[in-house]
């Protein structure tokens, strides 16, 4: 073979070499930037009035299962500072999620609750993670300080963001609001009649700081998170599993009813349902919503902590009912239950 027909094919055999080398290569960088993209998650600050209706340990529980949020701290708000801050570090080093922060509330840190049995001997000092004693200031330095914005969802009354807001209105602009408040349609137990809600009308001037604040929010009213309950077999998969945070869940359900030492409980039978999960569709709404329908609606709350369609009205995203809650409760039992249902 001559020298020209030699150089011809090892020209072709370089220059296929490095086709492969440079697709090789754009395949490579198209991997780890979808990699990056879907290992990319949601940055969360939780402000919650746990300890109060059970639905917050249920929420928090499912927060801490969902692969699209990253929960950088836990604020309990509407007083009871103490009493809320220990049942959320138990939970979170229940859960073995000692490295996320917990805040204390804003205002009185005395008082109890109906879950008050389950953290009687726990010492808040105790707790691996940093507790903030200023919770406040801990989620206005957790907003400012994001290199991205941040997701505030709020499952109760909200006096901790009224300060907030106070202390430092720039807040507003780097973050979202996804929370759990009102009636716009719908009231208590699906009653075409509309209700004050809880959360509203616990401290109206403070929910009205909340929502004429000029942030991006999103809430589930009792329309929609007023009729979660979970029974029968997907209630069990919750109740029966060994996972040491549902264990978690359901003493401090059953505390929450008083009835941990029943003679139903004693007899061995055991409860078929939850109560109303109101809290967990604010979970949901910060990383989907599919499930739900949708309204971009103007909402004022009146003096009366009513949550009404007013022309004038900050606009924001409404989930006035469900597309599929059947899926919404499968979703739910799923993201709890996780690898832990064959757990021994």
């Amino acid at each position: 073979m001559t020298q020209p027909i030699l150089s011809a094919h090892l020209n072709r055999f370089l220059l296929g070499a490095m086709a492969l080398v440079f697709v090789f290569t754009v395949q490579v960088r198209i991997g780890a930037a979808e990699k990056a993209a879907s290992a990319r998650k949601i940055p969360v600050i939780l402000d919650t009035d746990i300890g109060d209706d059970i639905d917050d340990t249920w929420a928090l529980a499912l927060l801490l299962r969902c692969p699209e949020l990253d929960l950088k701290l836990v604020v309990g708000d509407k007083q009871k500072g103490t009493y809320r801050a220990k049942l959320i570090a138990r939970l979170l080093e229940t859960a073995g999620r000692t490295d996320i922060p917990v805040g204390v509330a804003f205002g009185d840190r005395d008082g109890g609750g109906r879950q008050q049995q389950w953290v009687e001997d726990y010492d808040l000092k105790s707790y691996p993670g940093v507790v903030h004693e200023d919770g406040v200031q801990a989620i206005i330095d957790m907003i400012m300080g994001s290199p991205e914005p941040m997701t505030l969802i709020a499952i109760g009354p909200v006096p901790n963001l009224r300060e907030a807001l106070q202390r430092e209105p720039r807040i507003a602009e780097k973050a979202r609001f996804v929370g759990m408040h009102g009636s716009v349609f719908k009231g208590y137990n699906n009653s075409p009649k509309v209700s004050a809600e809880y959360n509203v009308r616990a401290d109206v001037p403070a929910c009205q700081a909340v929502f004429t604040a000029p942030w991006e929010m999103t809430i589930t009213p009792l329309d929609t998170c007023g009729i979660v309950r979970l029974q029968g077999e997907k209630y069990a998969k919750i109740r029966d599993s060994k996972d040491p945070l549902l264990v978690a869940l359901i003493e401090n359900y059953r505390i929450w009813r008083n009835d941990r030492n029943s003679a139903r409980q004693q007899s061995g039978k055991k409860e078929k349902a939850s109560s109303v999960l109101f809290d967990t569709v604010a979970i949901y709404l910060a990383f989907a919503q599919d499930l739900c329908k949708m309204e971009t609606l103007p909402i004022r709350v009146t003096d009366e902590g009513m949550t009404v369609v007013a022309a004038k009205a900050k606009k924001m995203q409404v989930a006035t009912q469900w597309k599929d809650l059947a899926a919404f409760e499968d979703l739910l039992v799923e993201r709890l239950v996780g690898d832990a249902a064959d757990s021994p």
